[in-house]
């Protein structure tokens, strides 16, 4: 009997940690770094972009776009402290895929970023831009 007691508490720990690690993993965070400020990762230290010709629930980046700007997306997520949880949404793209916005501005990867605090993608084309949460959206 203490066997299968001592199994179920050892199954309910390791579901409680896995649950646990499963939150952390939808942690977004506030980077900051000289020259570009302030900015949006995800958990792993990996920089989120916006891109200036989406609106806010509508995404312009299709085909070969997300090739070389991967869509983020989780389910849930963590804001950082002084963010609400309410900036961050999701929205269907029109390829039915689903996308996490903040403030209503769906967020994207750089294929170029290859390790955390990489923000190679910033500026690009200057339509490619880290997100500033205390800057954003940016006044047009």
């Amino acid at each position: 009997m203490r066997k299968i007691t001592a199994l179920f508490a050892a199954a309910a720990l390791l579901a409680l940690w896995t649950g646990m690690a499963a939150a952390a993993n939808h942690q977004v965070k506030i980077h900051h770094k000289h020259g570009i400020g302030k900015y949006l990762t995800d958990a792993k230290g990996m920089t989120l972009y916006w891109f200036t010709k989406d609106s806010p629930g509508h995404s312009a980046c299709a085909g070969n776009c997300l090739e070389r700007w991967p869509v983020y997306y989780r389910e849930k997520v963590k804001p950082p402290k002084g963010i609400k949880a309410k900036d961050f949404g999701t929205v269907t793209r029109e390829d039915g895929k689903k996308q996490t916005t903040f403030r209503g501005y769906p967020l994207y990867y750089w294929a170029g970023d290859k390790k955390p605090g990489d923000t190679f993608g910033q500026a690009a084309n200057n339509v490619w831009f880290v997100v500033n949460p205390h800057k954003f959206p940016p006044k047009k």
